[in-house]
């Protein structure tokens, strides 16, 4: 249910009748005493404690996993080409590939850190097994790991201005980048002029020139570090919209690998965060050091 969101594909997946999904779930927010879905007529959400108790759930599951792995003696075995962008490289997932390694000691790990499209480009010829990676919110691809909204970033106290005539100063990855897409996208249907002052290939070159003041920057909110502050909406920017955190899996890897590490990253996802988490731009009614002008 919360991977599909929609009761219809969730029964069909587990082979019960829509109405039995729906008791299953009325049960399950009785017994915490929480909504833990929202629903209208045309949509499902998870609420902040269905998000939660996803989390949760993913945990027990992933625990009875390995316990049963445990004392079967049977663990899991074989080699595994694992690949991940350098932004997510930067959050918990190296704790999380630790104590996978901890967990299954049979299987060999191979790490690629790479950027998001040379890592689709791998999974689909066959020389990584599983991607952890970005993609446009709702293109389908993938497994979904959580959904993100993507901000505008900075660093505190830089005095960027921009106007009319100061285009706003991008700092972004290079094409194709769906960051860098929705960003342009959004400041041209708003009709706000900009330049890209930096184009960068990886995180660094990113934080490096965000970190010197150079302009602004675009970030999934979780993964926001710790010395960047997302701009508020008096910055004049427009919304940006969300982001898919996703693991792509070629059909070809070996099944038991795959499946314990999808299980152990999305037993610890909720949240998938930055080592720092960013902060929002400090209100300040005169003197902020952020300024626009909409023409």
């Amino acid at each position: 249910m919360a991977q599909s969101l929609s009761f219809t594909q969730a029964a069909a997946a587990l082979g019960l009748g829509q109405p039995t999904v729906s008791q299953h779930i009325r049960k399950l927010e009785q017994a915490v005493g929480r909504p833990l879905l929202v629903r209208d007529t045309r949509s499902v959400t998870l609420t902040v404690d269905g998000e939660a108790m996803v989390g949760f759930a993913r945990s027990i599951l992933a625990a009875h996993a390995q316990a049963t792995d445990y004392f079967s003696g049977t663990g899991v075995r074989g080699r595994l080409r694992f690949g991940v962008t350098d932004d997510l490289a930067l959050t918990r997932v190296p704790r999380i590939l630790r104590g996978f390694r901890h967990l299954n000691p049979g299987v060999t790990l191979d790490l690629t850190v790479s950027q998001g499209v040379q890592l689709q480009r791998r999974v689909e010829s066959g020389h990584v097994d599983v991607a952890f990676l970005k993609t446009t919110a709702g293109d389908g691809r993938g497994r979904l790991v959580r959904r993100d909204r993507l901000v505008w970033a900075a660093v505190e106290g830089t005095g960027l201005l921009w106007d009319e005539q100061r285009p706003v100063p991008l700092i972004v990855y290079q094409a194709p980048s769906p960051s860098r897409a929705l960003a342009v996208q959004a400041l041209e249907q708003a009709g706000i002029r900009h330049r890209v002052v930096c184009t960068a290939r990886g995180v660094n070159a990113v934080l490096a020139a965000t970190r010197a003041g150079l302009g602004v920057a675009i970030f999934p909110r979780s993964l926001l570090p710790g010395d960047l502050v997302e701009l508020p909406a008096g910055a004049g920017l427009p919304e940006l919209g969300e982001i898919d955190l996703v693991l792509l899996t070629n059909p070809h890897a070996p099944a038991e690998p795959v499946e314990a590490l999808t299980t152990a990253i999305l037993a610890h996802a909720n949240p998938i965060r930055s080592i720092g988490e960013g902060r929002h731009w400090p209100a300040e009614p005169a003197g902020a050091a952020v300024t626009a002008t909409r023409p």
